[in-house]
């Protein structure tokens, strides 16, 4: 049984009702050669217990691997609190409502959520999230270019995730906006002043500076995000929001802060799930706050004096500006940012630096283990976070191979993005690995490497 309302008695009476004879009559306006006609790729329907089966089989295909792959998905601990609450009949829907039905409890847990984002970035506004990182850091190429003003063009290190560069050129090259990217220190993996002056003499709108970047590598924000003011240009921060438990905040990074911070929100109670659904944030200057899409919550009170929340703020929502709008992105992701709030609240401020402290502990002590190791080193000597590039003796997708059927996720193939870096592979570690665990890893990454002697 499909899910549509309608009876065929009520498709009638409604076609009977405007003077059309058919559904096809209704839509005559759109020409033939648009209309795709049966959705061949669609298969056909099937019954509950038919897909519990079929979500059963997709899930075991995941398989119970003891995981070293990060590069921007992360496997954090989520207490089985946070999912009890989000799944609540008050929370469980995966559609955002508009104004006239949002509930109290709904505006008050996105205040609730944009509060604890701009305090975990130190910048003054949030909004209610976008959809993932990736849409998040093409949002906020579009919100300095409409700032900047003379300038439509975007300076992005190649150490900015690479699908995340991928999406951003997606989004903005069909509007006239340039994507120029900076290289980066093959010894410290990092972007550098000396990269940077190149462009010193031309208009940028803004210059995205990753923290940490896809290497795990932290870079020198300071210098670049006074180097990008002194340009007049605006800087946005892709960041992980786990990492801010421990560093600095973007709104705090050199003289003036980064004026955007966006990022994505899954490492904050939200399962890997087999790639999603995740939720973008985003955050940024009061200045830019009319630049920001999405919504914004306020809290006020009424007539009586009662406090209440509403929405208050959503300048570039397309039901608002219809045409004018500049993005198709302008809702948020309800429950997943639901579950976010959710998780922060019952961490707190020590809880999320505990974690991230646990994970970065658990990083140098996998690298220096996996070090002694014949022919593995690090690729870059810059200071990381939770993730680090390694060099192997031997192809890397054929270790990776061996690693599985042991049980072993050992990481991400980093040739695979970046032709250069032969043999290189990037490996993550989170509070979720025991001593055991990294003790296992590097056995038997040492058993297998002996094969490339």
């Amino acid at each position: 049984m499909p899910f549509i309302p309608h009876t065929e008695e009520d498709v009638k009476e409604m076609l009977a009702s405007i003077g059309a004879s058919s559904i096809e009559e209704l839509f005559d306006e759109i020409p033939s050669d648009l209309k795709t006609g049966a959705l061949t790729r669609v298969p056909p329907g099937m019954s509950e217990m038919e897909i519990s089966r079929l979500m059963l089989e997709r899930a075991q295909a995941d398989g119970f691997y003891l995981s070293f792959i990060g590069a921007g998905a992360y496997e954090h601990h989520i207490p089985a609190a946070v999912w009890q609450i989000t799944t609540r009949g008050e929370f469980y829907s995966s559609y955002t409502p508009y104004q006239a039905e949002a509930s109290q409890g709904t505006l008050q847990l996105l205040y609730e959520y944009q509060t604890m984002m701009a305090s975990l970035t130190g910048m003054d506004v949030s909004n209610a999230s976008l959809y993932d990182g990736a849409t998040a850091l093409a949002e906020a190429a579009l919100m300095a270019v409409r700032q900047h003003k003379t300038s439509r063009r975007i300076l992005v290190p190649r150490t900015v995730h690479p699908v995340y560069r991928k999406v951003l050129s997606a989004i903005v090259r069909n509007q006239d906006i340039e994507v120029v990217e900076i290289p980066f220190c093959p010894e410290s993996g990092q972007v550098l002043l000396e990269h940077l002056e190149p462009f010193g003499q031309e208009d940028f709108a803004a210059l995205v500076i990753p923290q940490p970047n896809f290497f795990g590598v932290l870079e020198q924000v300071d210098a670049m995000t006074d180097w990008a003011h002194a340009k007049h240009s605006s800087v946005i921060a892709a960041v992980n929001p786990m990492s801010l438990a421990m560093l600095v905040p973007p709104g705090e990074w050199g003289a003036q802060g980064a004026d955007i911070a966006v990022g994505e929100g899954q490492p904050l109670g939200i399962p890997l799930s087999s790639g999603g659904p995740y939720f973008g944030f985003m955050t940024c200057k009061h200045d830019l706050v009319r630049q920001m899409p999405g919504r914004i919550i306020g809290r006020t009170v009424d007539l009586d004096n009662k406090p209440g929340f509403v929405l208050t703020l959503q300048a570039r929502e397309q039901h608002i500006r219809r045409s004018k709008a500049t993005s198709n992105i302008c809702t948020n992701q309800g429950l997943m940012v639901t579950a976010a709030t959710i998780y922060m609240s019952l961490l707190g401020p020590e809880g999320l630096r505990q974690v991230a402290a646990q994970s970065h502990a658990n990083m140098l002590q996998l690298a220096e283990q996996l070090e002694q190791l014949p022919g593995v080193k690090r690729v870059y000597s810059g200071p990381c976070f939770h993730e680090v590039a390694l060099t192997l003796p031997g192809p890397v997708n054929e270790i990776l191979q061996a690693l599985k059927e042991q049980g072993i996720l050992g990481g991400l193939n980093l040739q695979e993005h970046y032709p250069e870096l032969e043999n290189a592979l990037l490996v993550c570690t989170t509070e979720t690995k025991t001593a055991d665990d990294l003790n296992k890893y590097s056995e038997m990454l040492g058993k297998i490497l002996k094969k490339y002697g």
